[in-house]
């Protein structure tokens, strides 16, 4: 009878940290599926973002600059040399005042102003927008640097860059944040007690944010102007294309909705997770499992997938530890005969 209650305490303990990290999980899907949809990006350096957002926030609220701050310098600054050249090309300078303030104004800014936000006395919220503030243009400037040239290219072309975008962040993630593990402080304290299980109240705030993000998202979508002009690209990118809908807008936004994402469920997965500079690869990874069991285009399949996959994995840590990884990467085998079975040859522009 003891055993019994030691076994259903110990699932019950489980299941708390799998719908937890399912809940991460989910919110990256639903990162991966939205880029793939409107951009055809297999979107690989998404854990990078979550590595961003929580070694961002580990730094300010130990009282450090984070890199970010030169990250985002340099990666403006390249990405308006960039917009000047193509200017000077079609003698054309339109928009230039746009780019130069989001490239070099808001980057300078930001710059200027960390060494004042800095500070172990800072509130928590505090350094958690103002590393949101540092890690979401980085989504946009990436697009423009890597993958807006060549957005018109083939899959597997837009993959390639992908995986090479995926080592250059990682590179730079090592120069900028070294290769020290952080955590950060919990954005909750205490526990409730449901039953003869402990829940703590980070598990609630997380869960309570995904819910909150994601209804957010639908709302954008379905009722702003520039949510339905992503649904039309994902839709066709040639009709978007006709009804003057520019692809170029729709990638740098969708890029910009991405790096948020992925900030925030860093910041989320950081108090209960020890970040390094190279973790959010695996974290990306799992959540892109999750986006292939909605074969990257069904978001409430991919959500039911990354729950089943932050379950597996939290079961697997316990029963299997050393073989938690490989038991969640092998589950995309199945998941991709599946999907090959049941589906046909979609030309890219359909």
């Amino acid at each position: 009878m003891v055993l019994s209650e030691m076994d259903a305490t110990i699932i019950l303990i489980l299941l708390q940290d799998g719908v937890m990290n399912g809940a991460i999980y989910a919110l990256l899907g639903l990162a991966l599926v939205l880029v793939f949809v409107v951009t055809r990006v297999i979107f690989i350096p998404q854990g990078e973002f979550v590595a961003f957002g929580a070694l961002t926030l580990a730094f300010m609220v130990n009282g450090r600059v984070p890199g970010t701050t030169t990250l985002l310098l340099i990666a403006g600054a390249l990405v308006f040399l960039l917009e000047l050249i193509n200017a000077i090309r079609h003698k054309s300078w339109t928009g230039m005042g746009k780019t130069f303030a989001w490239t070099v104004i808001l980057p300078v800014a930001l710059y200027l102003l960390t060494p004042y936000v800095v500070s172990r006395d800072t509130a928590l919220w505090v350094n958690v927008l103002f590393s949101m503030a540092l890690v979401v243009p980085l989504g946009p400037m990436v697009y423009r640097l890597a993958y807006q040239p060549v957005a018109e290219a083939s899959v597997l072309v837009l993959l390639i860059v992908s995986v090479a975008v995926h080592f250059a962040l990682t590179g730079l993630a090592l120069v900028f944040f070294g290769a020290e593990g952080w955590r950060t402080p919990p954005f909750m304290e205490g526990t409730i007690e449901m039953g003869a299980v402990s829940w703590t109240a980070q598990t609630f705030f997380v869960l309570g944010t995904c819910v909150v993000l994601i209804l957010s998202l639908w709302v954008f979508f379905g009722k702003t102007l520039y949510g339905r002009a992503l649904r039309a690209t994902a839709v066709n990118r040639r009709g978007a294309r006709l009804v003057g809908i520019s692809t170029t807008m729709s990638g740098t936004l969708t890029f910009t909705l991405a790096a948020g994402i992925g900030a925030l469920s860093g910041m989320l997965i950081a108090p209960v997770t020890t970040v390094y500079y190279d973790t959010g690869f695996l974290i990306g990874l799992k959540g892109f499992v999750a986006a292939i069991f909605g074969g990257l285009i069904s978001y409430p399949i991919a959500a039911v997938g990354a729950l089943f996959v932050g379950i597996l994995e939290a079961f697997s840590s316990f029963w299997a530890s050393a073989y938690k990884e490989v038991i969640v990467f092998t589950l995309i085998i199945p998941v991709l005969l599946w999907r090959s079975f049941g589906s046909n040859h979609i030309d890219d522009e359909e």
